[in-house]
């Protein structure tokens, strides 16, 4: 059976370059961004109920670009002051970069790991070891601290925002021949949504090892899964996957 209509349960891509249109255009298939979750930001109510000083801490190690933002929001609405001696470190240069946003990058301390995952950064860290780290994340973060432990890097963590299930409507159409999933939330998000679903002939993908295991704990089938050694991006598993099922446009 050929795949024609998929969700990406991801924003729309901000740039017309993005690798799913090409996918699109090459296999005439529809690709609909629909993401299953959404993140809302914690009060500053809420943040304080922690009782965490963020001015006591004397780096930032972020992870994702959603934490930079909250982070600053958080300090906005705290009226926390960010010293310029302030050093942040970030799992990716393309996050490191996002910092731009907030703070004249080339006059502050910034570092950054090329892998994405958290043992890369940890030279760099180590090299900073008498700093004190507040690690801002989600209320579903990742058990990657661990890595953190490990190396006995003296680190605090920061809730800043949470995930939630981004509910269907009514009057959307699920007619979709596959779903691809970047997260365990948008597996819990889909059980929400239709308590009932049952997958027939829907393939399923996920991006992660924690999302594959989700879907198999969830009873479903999983039809893709990446990253693997041939296929290190969602995308080139996608366009491999398609190559099979369906013919190229020609």
């Amino acid at each position: 059976m050929s795949v024609k209509k998929i969700l990406v349960s991801q924003p729309k891509p901000s740039s017309e370059k993005s690798p799913y249109y090409d996918i699109a255009n090459k296999y005439g298939v529809e690709i609909v961004f629909r993401p299953f979750i959404k993140v809302e930001g914690l009060s500053s109510k809420e943040f304080r109920q922690q009782k965490i000083s963020i001015a006591d801490f004397s780096a930032i190690i972020f992870t994702a670009r959603t934490a930079i933002d909250h982070f600053f929001r958080i300090c906005e609405e705290m009226r926390v002051s960010i010293p310029d001696t302030m050093k942040y470190f970030c799992t990716t240069e393309a996050i490191a970069l996002y910092l731009q946003k907030y703070i004249v990058y080339r006059k502050r301390k910034i570092f950054f790991g090329k892998s994405g995952k958290m043992d890369d950064l940890i030279p760099a860290l180590t090299k900073h070891i008498k700093e004190k780290f507040l690690l801002p994340v989600s209320d579903v973060h990742k058990d990657t601290l661990s890595v953190l432990d490990y190396n006995k890097i003296p680190y605090t963590t920061a809730v800043m925002y949470r995930t939630v299930s981004n509910d269907f409507t009514e009057e959307e159409a699920f007619d979709y021949d596959m779903l691809m999933f970047f997260s365990p939330a948008g597996i819990d998000s889909l059980k929400k949504n239709f308590p009932n679903f049952e997958q027939g002939d829907i393939k399923i993908s996920t991006f992660g090892l924690s999302t594959a295991k989700a879907v198999k704990n969830a009873g479903l089938r999983l039809d893709l899964e990446a990253p693997t050694a041939e296929c290190t991006s969602m995308t080139s598993a996608l366009d491999m996957f398609l190559n099979k099922t369906n013919k190229a446009k020609k």
